[in-house]
């Protein structure tokens, strides 16, 4: 059924476009024939005859399925502003089943008058299956397409207040603009009066205007974890009902903030979250991850996707439509979740895994939603360091000795220290190592050191002062300029029986002499942590994607040994104290992610007035070498 004149209901979805500066990646829009034309200023579409648009694609399609399954949808319809005679086809794609046409109809658009079109199943919406739909232009004038949305006539379960919480360290140019895009989309969002962005500058250095959409709170900078903890007291004194987790560039569309405020209004469940996807740095189209798990290590769900391909698209859509299970995360790159859910203030991790805490601890209905994506502006294989390696450890050891959830045992506790150590150890990197020693020394220690490090100033410091060789450098250096290097045929690392020498002799730790015969070798940043590159390999130079930064680490077996023997000695204290360190770690870590250990420890002052000003007594733990 075809209604003319006036829009039908509440728009759920509207059409996402290629943005300059964001992403400009057609296909991952819309799909257009010969006789069809994208104007990127204008976000209209224009047809000569028999010209063809279809929204099969990853910012545009309609997932039925997490509405129905989720929001308990009932009534769907697609609205469509501009002008001409087109032919419509609205189809519906299932798993396991031919594709299904919700509508197939000859329609008119008139300019100043929105074409409803309402959408109906025979049983209703299944809980798994996307819908999208086509335009072909049938007049000789050809036509216009200035708009379209997905809509429903069925009533929100609830009028989310949604702050927006974005930390920021001395990224004053990034957050200016994320300032500036937020106030231009606010002027034309009908949902300006259900939201604010507070920005927590842990820099206090971001000079950005203020408003009544906008605070800006300086904070002492405790990292993320502090930066976020502040968010979310803002957000609790503000009264807002959910709050949206952001990284300081903010580099989402902002029409992805309605789709994860209308998805939340109508969500039947109160603990529903939406989680953001985030991109490949360099490739927009190439998904990095859609949500992870964690399981002794973070696995990215999806890494590598091409988000160009409808096929792959609908596999993403299909599977992340199923119930997540309960080790399912979201990063804080765009984290959406209920204010009166939260039961646990985020761990002072400083940075890295405090948002996998935060996910597990919680019961959160987390959901992902197609469009709803962060681009970042960094490749992350670059940002991997010897301090990113000692922050992932500790954050790595504490959720499985905190979390009851996680539980995995002394020996699973053990795999994931000897993965640390040897993937380090392997490819020779050993300034790693000895932030790797640093991190095990910190678990031992228990939260107590956590709460009294908050800001992690000493160990930044000691991890800045020993990285040397692994520090990338501006300019080339001579194993980078020297091409592929030399390699060995008989040590190649495509080689069976040489990989299972090099296994059983450590990549040459254990093998005499292994420098004047070890191969010399070149790899991109992204295989930093690789290990099937680097057997057989002595010397090794990384190079960034862009060619201007490397580093070269270069086998030692002196070196090994020191830096083995302290790891090597804290592995077998925490195996032997393993059931007194958990017992310690999961205490601790609910004092310290009590709201009123935040609120001693920031000091500062909210909405409701001070914040209460105390100290946090942690137990005595030893400190070692910090």
């Amino acid at each position: 059924m075809t209604d003319q004149g006036a829009q039908q209901g509440t728009v759920l979805q509207g059409l996402i476009w290629p943005e300059a500066g964001l992403c400009t990646e057609r296909d991952l829009y819309m799909r257009l024939s010969d006789q069809a034309a994208m104007s990127l200023r204008d976000h209209e579409i224009y047809f000569l005859k028999g010209g063809r648009v279809s929204f099969d694609t990853y910012y545009n399609l309609f997932n039925v399925g997490k509405w129905s399954k989720n929001c308990n949808l009932r009534t769907l319809s697609l609205a469509l502003e501009g002008e001409g005679t087109f032919e419509l086809i609205v189809f519906l794609v299932q798993p396991g089943r031919s594709w299904g046409r919700l509508a197939n109809e000859v329609v008119t658009l008139t300019p100043g008058r929105p074409l409803s079109v309402r959408l109906d199943t025979p049983h209703g919406f299944d809980s798994r299956g996307v819908a999208f739909f086509e335009l072909r232009a049938l007049d000789d004038a050809g036509g216009r397409l200035r708009a379209a949305s997905w809509q429903t006539a069925d009533a929100p379960a609830r009028t989310p207040e949604l702050m927006l919480s974005i930390t920021t360290f001395r990224r004053e140019a990034a957050v200016a603009r994320t300032v500036a895009r937020f106030e231009a989309f606010l002027s034309r969002s009908a949902l300006a009066n259900h939201l604010h962005l507070t920005v927590v500058d842990n820099g206090q250095s971001a000079a950005i205007p203020v408003s009544d959409h906008v605070t800006l709170v300086p904070n002492e900078n405790l990292g993320g974890s502090g930066g976020f903890a502040r968010g979310l007291l803002e957000a609790q004194n503000r009264g807002a009902s959910h709050c949206l987790f952001m990284d300081d560039d903010a580099a989402v569309h902002m029409e992805a903030i309605e789709r994860t405020w209308m998805f939340l209004a109508y969500a039947t469940d109160p603990k529903t979250a939406v989680a953001g996807a985030v991109s490949n740095a360099q490739h927009r189209w190439q998904l990095w991850e859609n949500g992870a798990l964690f399981d002794k290590v973070c696995q990215p769900q999806h890494m590598g996707l091409d988000l160009r391909d409808f096929g792959q698209v609908l596999q993403l859509e299909f599977d992340s439509t199923a119930t997540q299970p309960h080790n399912f995360y979201g990063g804080w790159w765009y984290f959406a979740f209920p204010v009166a859910e939260v039961t646990h203030m985020p761990f002072p991790f400083f940075v890295r895994g405090d948002d996998v805490s935060f996910s597990l601890v919680h019961d959160f209905n987390i959901v992902t939603l197609p469009g709803v994506i962060s681009y970042q502006d960094e490749d992350f294989s670059v940002k991997e360091s010897p301090l990113t390696v000692y922050l992932d450890l500790r954050s790595h050891m504490a959720h499985h000795l905190a979390l009851s959830s996680m539980e995995i045992g002394r020996k699973g506790l053990a795999r994931i220290m000897l993965r640390f150590y040897l993937r380090s150890l392997l490819s020779c990197h050993y300034e790693t190592l000895e932030a790797v020693a640093l991190a095990l020394e910190d678990v031992q220690a228990g939260p107590g050191y956590f709460a009294g490090n908050a800001d992690v100033a000493a160990r930044r410091k000691q991890i800045g002062a020993l990285t040397v060789a692994e520090r990338w450098k501006p300019e080339e250096s001579e194993a980078a300029q020297r091409g592929r290097g030399r390699g060995r045929g008989w040590l190649s690392p495509h080689r069976r029986l040489s990989r299972a020498f090099m296994k059983i002799t450590l990549n040459g730790h254990l093998l005499p002499g292994f420098r004047l015969i070890g191969n010399r070798i070149v790899l991109p940043a992204a295989a930093r942590g690789q290990i099937r590159p680097i057997w057989g390999a002595m010397d090794i130079a990384y190079v960034s994607i862009d060619g201007k930064r490397s580093y070269t680490v270069r086998h030692s077996k002196r070196r090994a040994v020191q830096v083995s023997l302290p790891i090597l000695r804290s592995m077998w204290r925490i195996w032997r104290g393993y059931d007194g360190l958990r017992q310690t770690w999961r205490s601790g870590y609910e004092t310290l992610t009590a709201r009123q250990f935040w609120l001693a420890r920031l000091g500062a002052e909210t909405g409701q007035g001070a914040l209460v000003e105390a100290s946090v007594s942690a137990p005595a733990t030893g400190e070692s070498a910090a």
